[in-house]
């Protein structure tokens, strides 16, 4: 045998990889904007551009609405997606979002009797 043979198995060699951005991106991503607009006779906020946890209910979003603008607790507040239904609930925002976010917002109505659906 030669001492220059090389054995069959070669060591692995470990590629080094820059850390990823993926956890920067997916704190980003937890949170999404979203543009509330007044319909009807709602009142106006002064704050229209929101930033919320993708995890964050339709129903919890109203009460933070009617919180925010001192609705009775007897009045309604009814949220519409796109100017055309009312969603559950308890649905997500951030899946409202993925389905009909645009421009990376998800435009949302609010008005205090039934306009649309």
């Amino acid at each position: 045998m030669s001492d220059t043979a090389e054995s069959p198995v070669e060591p692995q060699k470990e590629e080094s990889q820059p850390p990823s951005e993926d956890s920067s991106i997916a704190d980003d991503k937890k949170k999404i904007d979203v543009l509330l607009k007044a319909v009807g006779a709602a009142p106006i906020m002064k704050t229209k551009k929101w930033s919320m946890e993708r995890g964050r209910t339709i129903q919890s979003l109203s009460q933070f609405i009617t919180r925010y603008l001192k609705i009775d607790g007897g009045e309604q507040l009814f949220i519409y997606v796109n100017q055309s239904f009312a969603p559950s609930p308890d649905q997500d925002v951030g899946v409202l979002f993925d389905c009909f976010g645009s421009d990376g917002k998800l435009i949302l109505h609010y008005c205090n009797s039934q306009a649309w659906g």
